[in-house]
């Protein structure tokens, strides 16, 4: 099957279609993400980001739904209750900002989307409502700074609370001008917004604090053959992240391959996250662990200098909270 934008927008109506034939407790759907693009693929490979709003609690969260290899359904499943308030939406940086960012609309009972979207995006853009999802973006990197201090983690939990924090902070910082940056997009889109900020150093910090010692070319091939043994590990356990689905597993891949050459950060900002999500399932002294831990030392980022990842993060983060100083100034707001 070839992969275009129609023929997953014709997928993506279809399944809509099916599950309303059988869900009668579905009172809207969206989609967001790439597919609003010209392009939502990388090196082949994408997904269409769905939302699912039920007027009771879903049976579950999130479900990962095969098109093709390359190709799936992410679909995010929710109660009705968490749109009851609006305003508080408007700080909401993810669901808030996906809402009012023009989502094609397959399915809303009544209009309700219709009111809860424009309801949200009153005033939705205004400088002290931006400036706060900024905010409440930067607090939850100074909490994983916070918690990242704590040994009674394991070593994989500590570095994969590090990069929840870079992340953080580096959306603190994006979503000034714009959504924020997700996974697969998230080191080729932000250099752009850290200029926007007028701080394009930014970009240089994120990418230095990811990888204190860039990965050498020849390291890539054993790496990715590490990364898909630490994936198939973990997804051997009871409770195993929707988002290590062996059903995106190509999703992952084929972007990783694509960019190693001419975006190396960007590859490996993927790589890293999922490799160190799925080593947090790998008992400690099992080769998962132990070829994940080989690649920390090869980053710079071996267990016995975490503390310098420390103290890179609050300095970052204190670089980040400047910078939105300096935008709320500005605009004459302050938070």
């Amino acid at each position: 099957m070839r992969i275009t934008r129609e023929s997953l927008l014709s997928i993506a109506r279809e399944t809509v279609a099916q599950k309303l034939r059988v869900d009668r407790q579905i009172v809207a759907v969206y989609l967001t993400g790439s597919m609003l693009g010209d392009d939502p693929s990388i090196g082949g490979a994408g997904d269409v980001d769905l939302f699912f709003v039920h007027n009771s609690e879903p049976a579950y969260p999130r479900e990962i739904i095969r098109i093709t290899d390359e190709a799936t359904l992410d679909i995010a499943h929710l109660n009705q209750s968490v749109f009851r308030q609006p305003r508080r939406l408007r700080a909401d940086a993810w669901l808030g900002t996906f809402i009012t960012e023009h989502p094609l609309v397959l399915h809303d009972t009544g209009h309700w989307f219709e009111f809860i979207q424009a309801s949200l995006s009153a005033q939705f853009n205004q400088p002290e409502n931006v400036l706060q999802r900024a905010r409440a973006l930067s607090a939850l990197a100074r909490t994983c700074w916070t918690d990242m201090q704590s040994e009674a983690q394991t070593y994989p939990r500590r570095m994969l609370t590090y990069l929840k924090g870079l992340e953080n902070a580096a959306n603190a910082a994006a979503v000034i001008s714009g959504a924020p940056l997700t996974e697969r997009r998230f080191m080729t889109g932000f250099p752009e917004r850290a200029e926007a900020l007028g701080h394009a150093g930014l970009y240089d910090g994120l990418a230095s604090m990811l990888a204190p010692q860039p990965p050498a070319e020849d390291a890539w091939p054993g790496w990715l053959d590490a990364w898909k043994a630490a994936l198939t590990q973990a997804r051997s356990q009871d409770i195993m992240p929707v988002r290590l689905s062996a059903l995106r597993q190509v999703y992952y891949e084929h972007a990783i391959k694509s960019q190693i050459t001419d975006l190396p950060a960007s590859a490996l900002w993927m790589l890293w996250r999922t490799w160190t999500l799925a080593v947090c399932y790998a008992p400690a002294g099992t080769p998962p662990q132990e070829e994940w831990l080989a690649a920390c030392d090869a980053l710079g980022l071996a267990e016995q200098n975490f503390a310098e990842r420390v103290s890179a993060l609050d300095a970052y983060l204190d670089t980040v909270d400047e910078a939105l100083d300096d935008w709320g100034n500005e605009k004459g707001v302050a938070l």
